[in-house]
């Protein structure tokens, strides 16, 4: 069955024109529920939850120029059980996306845009950006929660039918950005928000019956342009890095973000219910984060692993004209140079260690969820194409030995990110697989593929044929099937 939106982009508006409307991102509009699902190879029947994955796909005409990140959020679901698997997407239906419908045009302008041309007041930090809720996804007490980077109202949607549930309840006036977490050991989400009022960040803790459990300020110098968290068994982890809005063009409207390399970065360490005077500040070299990987307690240390930028402000890419070539450099991983990194904080005398775990690009990781916040042995980061915002392959890496294996995608081929899902009756960390959908542009084709995780090299198992091809997008999480119907059994 399929639907298919109104009010839609059309051709002559000059998506033609912009590399992130076109090819492996362009837009979709049609939602799916598709459960005759042409497979190459065979579903193993060992796989029982629902892959997730979130992507953005602009609606309107842009009002000036389009950022990638400025889409109508659209979740894609896959779904496995006994061998069988079932296709479904939705746009989220943001107030933003309701208001932009029954307007007929975009009605806020964008991340590369002053805010003063937005035509109505906006959400999040920069408090002028549509929520398009097209950042991140989770799911969280048996529901699907999705999130936008600037501090949005958070969605939420049946994980198996995409039934639309409006706003989070408990969200606080400061919103949450993405990333939350969630902790499978406890049932907890974490979460975290960010604004240009003092005290600048807040971190909250909400209880597996999702009732807000916990909420307190973490104070910060100014305005920043925080990301992700992480954190491990007793404590949550933020940074406060030194790449941020221009306080002297703020005053002005303009959000230009800038690093400034003389100043550290500077870590929060604090217990899961602690308070503001419980924060364990540490310094370390400057850099920019976007994503943090897994983190752990060892003896008198806390150790975290994440994507180190050494230089987050690079060159315009050539070819595209200063502000769509900047805009196209801070998309380009090959030109960001992120790198799998791991500080060690000591609790005891405040000393930090840090170091590259590999000196390739890499970013978009992904582990098993089940050792989070614990010592694990497996990390699973992605490869991206010069110059885009695509992904190429996966590199698994072993953090004991030392050693990493590869899988490439193929040419032209393009993957999302691939969360880890546990085989049904896991005896090992990495015993499972990891899920992605392939954009085939040669094919004009998607699919999701699933690859065994002890042997990446091998390539897919098996791969199943989406409806459409889909647009590429950012991030996705992984939900055990067993789990989701528990929850909506006690719902």
């Amino acid at each position: 069955m399929q639907a298919t939106l109104v009010n839609r982009i059309a051709s002559s508006l000059g998506a033609a024109d912009h590399p992130y409307m076109t090819g492996a991102w362009t837009p979709n509009f049609d939602e799916y529920d598709a459960t005759d699902l042409e497979v190459i190879g065979e579903i193993p029947t060992d796989i029982d939850g629902v892959y997730v994955r979130n992507t953005e796909n602009p609606v309107h005409a842009p009002i000036g120029m389009y950022h990638p990140f400025d889409g109508d959020g659209m979740i894609h679901a896959m779904a496995f059980k006994d061998g069988r698997a079932s296709y479904r997407n939705r746009f989220v239906r943001t107030k933003g996306f309701e208001a932009e419908q029954a307007a007929g045009e975009a009605l806020w302008a964008g991340l590369a845009e002053h805010p003063a041309q937005s035509k109505r007041p906006g959400w999040g930090a920069q408090g002028s950006l549509k929520d398009s809720s097209s950042t991140d996804v989770v799911v969280h007490a048996g529901k699907i929660l999705s999130t936008f980077y600037q501090c949005g109202e958070g969605y939420r949607l049946d994980p198996l039918t995409l039934e639309q549930e409006g706003t989070e309840g408990w969200v606080p006036a400061g919103g949450i950005s993405a990333h939350p977490k969630v902790d499978e050991a406890t049932g907890e989400l974490l979460f975290f928000n960010y604004s240009k009022q003092a005290p600048y960040m807040h971190y909250g803790v909400v209880g597996p019956d999702n009732r807000l459990k916990h909420y307190i300020p973490i104070p910060l110098p100014g305005p920043r342009l925080p990301h992700d968290m992480a954190f491990t068994k007793r404590f949550s982890i933020f940074a406060d890095l030194p790449l941020f809005w221009d306080p002297n063009l703020l005053p002005k409207g303009y959000h230009a973000a800038r690093f400034y390399k003389d100043l550290p970065t500077r870590f929060a360490i604090v217990p899961r219910y602690g308070q503001p005077e419980d924060i364990r500040w540490f310094e370390a070299k400057p850099c920019y984060v976007l994503h943090w990987m897994n983190a752990y307690e060892e003896g008198d240390e806390v150790v975290l692993d994440g994507y180190f930028q050494a230089d987050p402000q690079p060159p315009p890419l050539e070819g595209y004209g200063p502000k769509l070539g900047q805009m196209m450099a801070y998309l380009d991983e090959h030109s960001m140079k992120p790198q799998l990194y791991r500080w060690r904080f000591n609790l005891k005398t405040g000393a930090v260690n840090e170091g590259p775990l590999d000196d390739r690009i890499l970013e978009f990781g992904s582990f098993n969820q089940q050792i989070a916040g614990q010592k694990g042995r497996y990390l699973y980061s992605t490869t991206a194409k010069p110059g885009w915002f695509l992904f190429t392959g996966i590199v698994k890496h072993d953090l004991e030995s030392g050693r990493s294996w590869s899988l490439d995608f193929g040419e032209n081929r393009y993957g999302s990110e691939a969360p880890f899902a546990p085989r049904v009756g896991a005896r090992g960390e990495d015993d499972g697989y990891l899920v992605s959908f392939i954009t085939d542009m040669a094919a004009d084709a998607s699919e999701c593929v699933l690859i065994d995780a002890k042997d990446v090299e091998a390539g897919p198992v098996c791969r199943i044929r989406l409806p459409h091809r889909i647009s590429s997008g950012t991030h996705a999480t992984w939900a055990s099937g067993a789990d989701v119907r528990r929850e909506k059994a006690r719902l």
